[in-house]
C-alpha cells in the first residue's frame, strides 16, 4: 500500500500509518525551516547580504521589521484561517506563492522593492502558511504528546536548516560577491516550491480540522481563546522567549566587530547557533518538558540559562584573544534560546486549550509572541550604526530584561494553572443540597 492509501476521505491521526504521520511531521518541520530562511538570512549571512544589497545595518533591520509588521497583522487571522480551511490548501498555496516572491528577491532589487517583497512574503508565509505549523503537528498526535512532538519537530527544523545552510555557505564561498547571494536565493526558492508540491500530495483531509458553518473571522472565538485561563501569560512569555531568541542574531556581528573573528568562522558559528544546535536542543528540552510534565518549567530553565550567558557577554572583555571563549558562549546561548523557543507554543497544550479554537489561540500567541520582529531588528541595527561596538552592551542588557520578564510571566501562568486545578475538584464536588 502507498503512503497515501490510508488518507482517502477525512481521517484522524489514528487512521494514518506511522510512516504517514512522521512524513507529515517531517514535511511541516522542514517547511518551517526553509520557508522563512530567505527573510532571516541575516542571521547567518549578515555581511554578505548587506554588501549584495548595498544597504546599511538599519536598512537590513528595516526589511525584517517590514516582514515582522506584515506578520503581526497576519498572525491572528492566520490562526483563524487555519480553523476554517484545509491544511493541505494552506500549505501548498503558501509554499508556492512564497517561492515566487523569493525568485523576485533573487534579482537583488532596491531596498524599497525589498521592503514590498518582505511585506508580501509576510502575507504568503504567515496569513496563508503559518496556521499549518503547529496545527498539523497537533493533528498528528495525542494532546500529551504535543510537547515531545514539537521538540522533535524543531530538531528536524534544525537538521534541515543546518543542511540547507551548509549548502548556502558552500554557494557563497564558491561564488563570490552578489552572484553568490543570488544563487543562494534561487536555491531556496526551488526548495520552497518543491515543498509546495509535496504538501499537495501528502497532507490529508483531517476530520474536525475545519468548521464549515463558522464565519471566517470570529471575534467570539478570539475572545474565548483570550479568556481561557493562562493563555495571556503564555503569550507574553512567548514574546519574551522570542525577543531573546532573535537577540541571538546579533551575536554574529558581535563576534565580527568586537573580536575581529574570521568571516568563515562567524558564518559557521552562526549556522551552528541558528540551526545545528537544534539537533540536540529541541529534543532535549522537549524530553525534559515531557519528563517533568511541564513545558513552562522547561522554558523557564532555558530563560534562566540565557540570562546567565548574557551576563557573561557583558563581563567578557572585547578583545580578539577572547574570540574562542565568546564563540563557545554564543553556541551555548544558541542552545538555551533555541531550546526555549522550540517548545514555546507548548504552554497552549498545558493550559488545555480546546482543539476547536486551537488555531485561533495559536494566532493570538503569534501576534503577541512575534511582536519583537516589528521593532527589535531596526532598533538594534540602528544602535550598532550609531554606537558601534558599544551598542552590544546595551543590546545584551535589554535581552536580560526580556528574559527576566519572561520568567515572571511563566511563573504567573503556572500559578494560574495551579489555582485552576484546585478549583476544578471543588466545582465538581456535589453540594450539601444535592447530597440530601
Amino acid at each position: 500500500m502507498s503512503l497515501l492509501a490510508k488518507s482517502k476521505g477525512e481521517v484522524t491521526y489514528k487512521d494514518l500509518s506511522k510512516l504517514h504521520k512522521w512524513a507529515l511531521v517531517v514535511l511541516i518541520s522542514m517547511g518551517s525551516s526553509i520557508i522563512y530562511a530567505p527573510m532571516y538570512l541575516k542571521s547567518v549571512f549578515y555581511d554578505p547580504l548587506m554588501q549584495a544589497l548595498g544597504c546599511s545595518n538599519a536598512d537590513l533591520g528595516l526589511m525584517v521589521s517590514a516582514y515582522g509588521l506584515a506578520a503581526l497583522i497576519c498572525y491572528l487571522p492566520s490562526g483563524i484561517v487555519a480553523d476554517k480551511f484545509r491544511m493541505r490548501t494552506l500549505a501548498w498555496v503558501g509554499f508556492i506563492a512564497t517561492a515566487v516572491l523569493v525568485f523576485v528577491y533573487a534579482t537583488l532589487p532596491s531596498v524599497q522593492v525589498c521592503l514590498v517583497l518582505f511585506v508580501l512574503m509576510g502575507i504568503t508565509s504567515i496569513l496563508v502558511w503559518w496556521g499549518t505549523r503547529f496545527k498539523v503537528i497537533r493533528l498528528c498526535c495525542e494532546e500529551n504528546e504535543y510537547a515531545s512532538k514539537i521538540g522533535i519537530s524543531y530538531s528536524i527544523y534544525g537538521v534541515t536548516g543546518l543542511i540547507v545552510g551548509l549548502v548556502n555557505v558552500a554557494i557563497v564561498a564558491a561564488i563570490s560577491g552578489s552572484l553568490g547571494v543570488q544563487a543562494m536565493l534561487v536555491f531556496l526558492g526551488v526548495m520552497i516550491a518543491l515543498l509546495g508540491v509535496a504538501s499537495y500530495f501528502l497532507i490529508p483531509d483531517f476530520k474536525g480540522e475545519i468548521n464549515k458553518d463558522a464565519k471566517l473571522f470570529s471575534l467570539k472565538e478570539a475572545a474565548t481563546a483570550v479568556k481561557h485561563p493562562g493563555v495571556l501569560w503564555a503569550c507574553v512569555a512567548y514574546f519574551c522567549v522570542y525577543a531573546v531568541y532573535q537577540g541571538a542574531t546579533y551575536t554574529t556581528p558581535y563576534l565580527t566587530q568586537c573580536f575581529s573573528a574570521d568571516g568563515n568562522l562567524v558564518n559557521v558559528t552562526g549556522l551552528i547557533r541558528t540551526y545545528g544546535i537544534g539537533l540536540i536542543a529541541g529534543p532535549v528540552v522537549g524530553w525534559i518538558a515531557t519528563r517533568i510534565k511541564s513545558p513552562s518549567k522547561a522554558i523557564l530553565g532555558g530563560l534562566v540559562l540565557s540570562i546567565a550567558i548574557l551576563g557573561g557577554f557583558l563581563l567578557l572583555p572585547q578583545d580578539p584573544a577572547g574570540v574562542m571563549v565568546a564563540t563557545v558562549l554564543v553556541v551555548v546561548f544558541g542552545f538555551a534560546t533555541y531550546g526555549a523557543f522550540s517548545i514555546g507554543s507548548s504552554p497552549l497544550s498545558e493550559v488545555k486549550i480546546p482543539m476547536s479554537i486551537f488555531g485561533t489561540a495559536t494566532g493570538i500567541l503569534s501576534v503577541i509572541g512575534f511582536l519583537p520582529d516589528v521593532f527589535i531588528h531596526t532598533w538594534y541595527g540602528s544602535m550598532i550604526d550609531a554606537q558601534g561596538t558599544a551598542a552590544f552592551q546595551s543590546i545584551f542588557g535589554f535581552e536580560i530584561m526580556f528574559g527576566a520578564i519572561g520568567c515572571v510571566c511563566l511563573a504567573m501562568m503556572l500559578r494560574t494553572m495551579k489555582k485552576r486545578r484546585c478549583e476544578e475538584p471543588a466545582a465538581e464536588a456535589p453540594s450539601a443540597a444535592d447530597a440530601s
